[in-house]
């Protein structure tokens, strides 16, 4: 049975939750894989000593930033961090290289970025015939050094056509670089199971109706949210705070002109987007994949305060008329008055976008392991292991096409488009 590792971190929570997502697939398509979801940072410092010195996780740093909306200069601190991997870069890949001798995988996926050239050169001096392939779980790259290191023998399995084409300008040729239709999203997105929309919103306190905003900013929320909530009293909102329970206890405290429910954290995301006609948030690759695979048009902000990594994700947006872009969310009022005027358009923009990748990704994985017993294709061999011809005559193969990609269904079938009527003052509902 092969060994396939999963490497996620934290950091956000998306890379974990695609980590998941994938697992999740693999065992469901019946592949005779042992999947190991293994963290990072477990794996570079097993004794947590980064723990024990700070009080806090090496992810808690980034997500508490996050909540709090702290995120200008992420680009230049973005910089020193990759100083500071650069110059551990000797000890990491000690780390890891005697992790994966121990552990011995068949192929190592990584789902994070920042660490890629560390995690391959370790691979390849503990488990040289092993392959190595980065999943982006981001819209694209953000260069250098980010998720697509050059000069690199591995494989790279890309979402959008902007970052299948910075795979390409950085050197990677077509047998090691390989399409999906779009981010990893949980398989439970796809589901198409009977639902009484209106039935689930009226338990909720919600009027059927109205035209409802579901307000997300990732597993932590943002303090953002409060003013969003502010600025359109009188719409009706799903607002999903996530771990972030002081956010959550301070929205509830709030009073609205129009019904409004607070989440806190929920492994539900999809039953309370399926009641939703739009959504508010930041541009996170996983949010808005997870909308729009339900046929909700997304409001996003673009502006110095967008982390530098999710920028081009608010570019990909209005390429595809999937939504509203903002300069800030103090218009949020009026990107919500355009997306009504628009609705229908953004609606059917939103329904010609097909992401599959989830199911597309597993049947790439396949075609890199290699056979048991058979040897390894020069292809898939680290630069240092070839010698003579076939460092100058490596035969790239173009077999690694991506999977076919099939229809999603609508998850609103029949919804008319949502009307312009407000109620008077609503209590707040818990």
């Amino acid at each position: 049975m092969h060994r396939i590792d999963l490497v996620y971190f934290n950091a956000g929570g998306g890379h974990r939750s695609a980590a998941i997502a994938l697992e999740e697939v693999i065992h469901g398509q019946g592949r005779p894989w042992e999947v190991r979801r293994v963290n990072l940072f477990e794996m570079i410092d097993p004794r947590e000593l980064f723990y024990r010195t700070t009080g806090m996780k090496p992810e808690n740093y980034y997500n508490a930033r996050i909540a709090l909306g702290w995120t200008i200069g992420l680009a230049q601190e973005l910089r020193i961090l990759h100083g500071l991997i650069r110059l551990s870069h000797r000890s990491l890949v000690s780390q890891l290289a005697r992790h994966w001798r121990r552990t011995r995988p068949d192929l190592v996926v990584s789902l994070v970025p920042n660490f890629n050239r560390a995690m391959y050169s370790a691979l390849a001096q503990a488990r040289p015939t092993v392959p190595y392939a980065t999943v982006l779980t981001d819209f694209a790259d953000f260069p250098p050094h980010f998720w697509i290191e050059p000069g690199q023998s591995q494989h790279l399995i890309c979402g959008t056509a902007r970052a299948l084409a910075q795979a390409r300008a950085a050197g990677y040729d077509e047998s090691h670089v390989h399409a999906t239709s779009g981010m990893i999203i949980r398989p439970q997105f796809y589901a198409n199971e009977p639902f009484d929309r209106a039935a689930e919103m009226r338990k909720l306190g919600l009027d059927p109706a109205l035209p409802t905003g579901i307000v997300m900013f990732g597993g932590h929320g943002s303090k953002t949210m409060g003013r969003i909530a502010k600025r359109l009293d009188d719409f009706q909102l799903i607002m999903v705070c996530g771990h972030n329970v002081a956010l959550a206890e301070q929205l509830r405290a709030m009073r609205s002109c129009a019904p409004r429910v607070v989440v806190g954290f929920t492994s539900n995301i999809r039953d309370y987007m399926r009641l939703a006609d739009f959504f508010v948030g930041k541009p996170g690759p996983g949010s808005i994949s997870e909308a729009i695979q339900q046929g909700l048009p997304v409001i996003v902000v673009r502006n110095a305060w967008t982390m530098p990594q999710e920028r081009y994700n608010t570019d990909w947006v209005k390429e595809n008329r999937a939504g509203v872009v903002l300069d800030s969310f103090s218009a949020v009022r009026a990107g919500v008055a355009e997306m009504m005027a628009n609705f229908a358009g953004f609606r059917a923009s939103v329904a010609a976008i097909r992401n599959r990748a989830v199911f597309e990704i597993p049947g790439i994985l396949e075609r890199l392991l290699p056979a048991r017993g058979a040897r390894l294709p020069a292809e898939y061999l680290h630069p240092w292991q070839l010698s003579g011809p076939a460092q100058r005559d490596v035969k790239k193969s173009s077999r690694h096409s991506h999977a076919g990609v099939t229809s999603v269904v609508d998850p609103h079938p029949g919804r008319q488009q949502p009307r312009e009527d407000r109620t008077a003052c609503w209590p707040e509902t818990h």
